[in-house]
């Protein structure tokens, strides 16, 4: 009877190999990931010819418009039109699924339900401008899919959007029945055929399944959405914040300016656009990055509180100084000794000598940035 075969033993790994797992697993961190992704979406811009969406964009004019923006709480839309700082993280996820979507999914559904002498184009652009009470407001922006004729002239706009859950809705969101307006009544009055008739489309993230709801172009619904826009163009024409005036109560809790509108549990309210908020670290550094970016002409830098926490950003771009309300001394953002415990604030080391306990701060907002 003949010996069984050796069983071969697996070599254990080199000293080399480890070496090269563990630089490998110690690259693979979500600062990476996200500056990896940056630079796909960077490049892909470039490729698609829409460069001109690598970068912050330029505060809007008071009487300029897009479509998304409107009949949403003035005061959110005056924070995201005049570049004020985001809070949070940049939904990244949720922009990507809904790209997705719309160019995977719907985009290729909708081609297989023309009819033989139509087709669908991604996006129709639109530039129309409308006067409220003799003042000229403009509205400029991109639609979504549409269906058009073989000479390109639309026909049918759509409007997509993804949620998390379809049960609750019975009718589209006003807002977004404010956006298919704008195109309507953009592309009516360019074309000299009818487009008076859209769809929003909503999707689920969770399973695929879509619900369709038809707008036909309403002009008394389209006279409120103008009166929206003349009353946020007066505001930023007088610089004056807007009311915050959400349509419901817990928008509130996911809005990007909460805490410096004075919907959180912080003791900041009514900040205006400018300007980071000071002892507040709930800024993610792509927002950060953007914010410093769009600001750069108007030296923006870093509060103290945020160069601890992000202090490549601070070498990069600067940070303010520490700065007592007592004795008004100033210190650098590095010069004092702090753990990053924004509810343990360094206290002011000349004040403390004095025998006073006063913590010290960073500028208010609106002594941040210089006059534009």
């Amino acid at each position: 009877m003949s010996d069984p075969p050796e069983t071969e033993l697996p070599s254990q790994q080199s000293d080399s190999d480890t070496t090269v797992v563990r630089e490998i697993h110690d690259r693979i961190t979500n600062r990476a990931f996200n500056e990896w992704y940056n630079e796909q979406q960077f490049q892909s811009n470039i490729l698609e010819g829409k460069e001109y969406f690598n970068g912050p964009s330029p505060p809007k004019d008071p009487d300029h418009h897009t479509p998304s923006k409107l009949l949403q709480c003035h005061r959110k839309a005056s924070y995201a039109r005049q570049n004020a700082p985001r809070e949070g993280t940049v939904p990244e996820g949720l922009f990507w699924f809904g790209t997705e979507f719309e160019e995977q999914v719907i985009v290729p559904f909708l081609q297989s339900i023309t009819t033989p002498s139509t087709y669908v184009t991604n996006s129709v652009w639109i530039d129309t401008e409308t006067v409220h009470d003799g003042t000229p407001l403009r509205v400029r922006g991109t639609t979504d899919p549409a269906i058009v004729t073989a000479d390109a002239d639309p026909l049918l706009v759509t409007e997509i959007k993804t949620t998390t859950s379809l049960d609750h809705l019975s009718a589209p969101k006003p807002h977004h029945r404010a956006q298919l307006h704008a195109y309507l009544h953009a592309l009516n009055d360019k074309y000299d055929h009818e487009v008076t008739t859209g769809l929003v489309v909503y999707g689920s993230r969770e399973t695929l399944n879509i619900k369709a709801f038809r707008v036909d172009f309403d002009p008394s619904f389209w006279d409120d959405v103008v009166t929206w826009m003349a009353d946020q163009t007066a505001y930023e024409q007088a610089s004056e914040l807007p009311p915050a005036s959400p349509e419901r109560d817990w928008e509130c809790n996911y809005c990007a300016f909460k805490h410096r509108c004075g919907q959180a549990d912080t003791p900041f309210s009514d900040i205006g656009t400018d300007g980071l908020l000071p002892v507040f670290d709930g800024y993610d550094r792509d927002n950060l990055q953007e914010y410093l970016d769009a600001h750069e002409d108007r030296d923006a830098r870093l509060t103290p509180t945020l160069a601890h926490c992000f202090p490549d950003l601070a070498a990069e771009y600067g940070a303010y100084d520490w700065s007592c309300s007592k004795c008004e001394t100033s210190y650098g953002w590095g010069d004092v000794e702090w753990d990053g415990d924004t509810d343990a604030l360094p206290f002011c080391p000349a004040c403390a000598d004095a025998g006073a306990l006063v913590t010290l701060s960073g500028p208010e907002p609106d002594n941040q940035l210089t006059p534009s």
